[in-house]
């Protein structure tokens, strides 16, 4: 079952087509994250659950940014485990946007998905240059696992972190170990819906 806010997401992601002009400068080629957290860095629960991002209401439907980040966004990368939830909630698939799919595992689409979903494999940069040759330079990298490989290999140019005052107390972290530090600079911080705290960060350095 959706949540609100996850209600809004969807509505989002149809909002934008996937006929929306897309990058054609490498120079603006990016990787960015949007995602929420609770206060303790767990993107969902023990069981994988997301229930805790109903704890917060938004009746007026605010996108608290979403809408503009998806208006600039080519593509979605995301791993395995991320396709396999999105694809057993019980609904249309959501995004209207092409979603590259990350794994070494799986090797069909399932034929529901085709045109729609790819897949993809191999070395990130690897991966990162098949998808610019389609056209898709700005990309929203999504899922723990997958974010924190590409962190790992300091491909990550943007986040956008929401924080939920909540506490999860153990769960599936945001952030795995990292090689070596990376610094971050603070672009902005808003509150959002007077509970949340909405943080855009943007790479100090250039990639390694």
């Amino acid at each position: 079952m959706f949540t609100p806010v996850l209600s809004l997401l969807l509505m989002l992601y149809r909002k934008f087509p996937a006929g929306a002009p897309l990058s054609t400068d490498l120079m603006q080629a990016n990787n960015r994250v949007y995602i929420a957290t609770s206060l303790d860095g767990f993107i969902s629960d023990r069981n994988g659950g997301l229930a805790w991002l109903d704890s917060v209401e938004n009746p007026e439907g605010d996108d608290m940014g979403y809408g503009n980040f998806m208006a600039n966004t080519d593509a979605l990368l995301m791993g395995r485990t991320t396709f396999e939830t999105v694809c057993g909630f019980d609904v249309e698939w959501p995004y209207t946007k092409p979603v590259y799919v990350l794994s070494n595992s799986l090797t069909k689409v399932p034929a529901e998905y085709e045109g729609k979903v790819w897949l993809v494999k191999g070395k990130l940069p690897e991966v990162l240059q098949y998808i610019h040759e389609r056209g898709h330079l700005s990309l929203y990298i999504d899922g723990g696992q997958t974010i924190t490989n590409f962190l790992a290999q300091g491909l990550i140019d943007e986040m956008i972190l929401t924080v939920f005052p909540v506490l999860l107390g153990g769960g599936h972290p945001l952030f795995g170990d990292l090689p070596v530090a990376q610094d971050f600079e603070l672009v902005n911080s808003k509150v959002c819906l007077g509970k949340l705290v909405q943080s855009h960060y943007r790479r100090k350095t250039g990639r390694p």
